[in-house]
């Protein structure tokens, strides 16, 4: 009896520590995976924001905390890759172009009758309606046709669609030829594009398209701001704007 009696004093009764230290030990480790894959990583989030705001011209940097983070395409994505590269090289080919376009047009920049400009949708060259129309017409100037040529043979040595689009003012017009603003808008850009397949540009790269006075970049309630939105505009597409 005296030896049962020792076996049972010496028994551990400390072996639940050892379950207990298991389970701790499972339940850090589970805090540890479910922190680690809740966490964005916000030095790829950055480089990758800030490489496709440059590639669409965008000049100011985005601050990650004043809007919510969007998914997060990989950086290690093969596809995700090598369509940023194609939109760097597309920026790329399309400031040269409205460089060159610049240049071509520069007495009439100077003169504040064109404006050349790159967005994310394209380069847009914006000419006044006076420095290729009479008033109410759409038969383009003899004065008109050599810029108008000029750009055409820069255009066409390239590949991207091109929009015309003709706008109006506000001021109503009537007559025998053009019942209303939208005629008249539509006809101005169709004949900018029968010039510039006269001039060597392949028609199906080409759309003609009237606005009428629906996009005006001023007010209309003085005469200079009438004057600026009577203009005809050819926006070289890019390739990842689409146009149709």
């Amino acid at each position: 009896m005296a030896r049962k009696k020792y076996e049972e004093d010496n028994e551990n009764h400390e072996r639940w520590l050892i379950s207990y230290a298991d389970f701790i030990t499972l339940l850090f480790a589970f805090f540890v995976v479910m922190y680690a894959i809740s966490v964005v990583n916000e030095g790829k989030y950055k480089v990758f924001s800030e490489s496709v705001g440059d590639a669409f011209g965008r000049k100011e940097k985005a601050n990650p905390g004043s809007a919510a983070i969007e998914p997060l395409i990989p950086m290690d994505n093969i596809a995700a890759r090598r369509k940023l590269e194609a939109i760097r090289r597309e920026q790329s080919r399309l400031s040269l172009l409205a460089r060159r376009l610049d240049n071509t047009l520069s007495p009439l920049v100077k003169a504040g009758k064109v404006s050349v400009t790159q967005t994310g949708r394209g380069v847009t060259v914006d000419i006044n309606a006076s420095a290729l129309f009479a008033p109410g017409e759409a038969d383009i100037t003899s004065e008109a046709r050599q810029p108008l040529h000029a750009i055409a043979q820069l255009l066409a040595e390239d590949t991207h669609e091109v929009q015309v689009e003709g706008h109006t003012d506000s001021a109503p017009i009537s007559n025998s030829v053009f019942p209303s603003n939208w005629e008249l808008s539509a006809a101005r850009a169709s004949s900018v594009v029968r010039l510039f397949i006269d001039s060597g540009m392949p028609a199906g790269r080409l759309t003609a398209v009237g606005h009428a006075a629906n996009v005006p970049i001023a007010l209309n309630d003085t005469p200079e701001g009438r004057t600026r939105n009577r203009r005809v505009a050819v926006t070289i597409m890019s390739s990842f704007a689409g146009t149709r």
